[in-house]
């Protein structure tokens, strides 16, 4: 059986509520319309769904050609502006100081009001992104067979992979053989991946992709059988990597994993 793209999803803005899309292009720092965005709070920190799930109720989309930012709230207003960048700022990036510049207008207060707190959103310095692991995990890929395998824990057919926040999920193989990956190389569509390591876990996966709020007990399920797999970080569901050639990636696409995870 083939294996091949079967979802691709992205956000502009980290935290908020992840959309699908038919084609990605991957460059060598990620897909430019994804994650290129944060908000911070006062202190510079870096705030994403883990603490304010609300975020998830927003809906981003950005146009790289326009530099246009649109956010569409959950109460259906709709705002849109050109990207207007001001100073730049140190941000706290978990344990990292990751530089960014303060996006200006009113798409920050917008979020503040969502989040009910003071908000600021940035643009991540270029090459940097707002991804995790930075560059060397622009890329995270999760197999539909792993999504199954992890809602049967809880008696359920399926999970909205959403909840997961993975860029690429794939179909065609069996539940985490993209474990096996990890340290090999990946063709997807027309880019090439180094698999690095495993997506370790935390409360972000227990929060309802469109709601924010937490409702399945989805980090206890990966507990409850995947907590001595080895691998690269603790309750691993998922892999990252990075782009070693860019590419097109399209609904559809091929994948063709190297022998180590063959």
């Amino acid at each position: 059986m083939a294996i091949v793209v079967s979802a691709l999803a992205i956000t502009p803005v980290k935290g908020t509520r992840l959309r699908a899309v038919d084609s990605i292009r991957l460059e060598v720092d990620g897909v430019r319309e994804n994650r290129r965005f944060f908000v911070i709070d006062a202190r510079d920190r870096m705030v994403n769904g883990k603490v304010l799930g609300q975020l998830q109720t927003v809906v981003a989309d950005y146009l790289d050609n326009e530099r246009r930012l649109t956010l569409t709230l959950p109460d259906g207003r709709v705002l849109s502006d050109r990207v207007q960048l001001g100073a730049e700022v140190a941000t706290r990036f978990s344990s990292r100081i990751r530089p960014a510049r303060l996006v200006q207008g009113p798409l920050s207060e917008a979020l503040s009001e969502v989040a009910g707190q003071s908000l600021r959103l940035v643009e991540a310095a270029a090459g940097c992104g707002a991804v995790d692991r930075g560059a060397a995990g622009a890329v995270s890929l999760i197999s539909r067979a792993s999504l199954r395998r992890l809602a049967a824990e809880d008696g359920r057919s399926m999970l909205d992979a959403r909840r997961f926040r993975m860029l690429i999920e794939v179909d065609g193989v069996d539940a985490h053989a993209e474990d096996r990956w990890v340290g090999g190389r990946v063709q997807i569509g027309e880019a090439l991946v180094a698999a690095g390591g495993h997506v370790g876990r935390c409360v972000v996966i227990s929060r309802d992709p469109e709601t924010g709020e937490v409702d399945v007990p989805t980090l206890d399920m990966l507990r409850g059988y995947r907590s001595r797999v080895s691998s690269t970080e603790p309750l691993p569901f998922g892999i990252y990597g990075r782009a070693l050639r860019p590419g097109t990636i399209r609904m559809g696409d091929r994948v063709w994993p190297d022998r180590r995870g063959r």
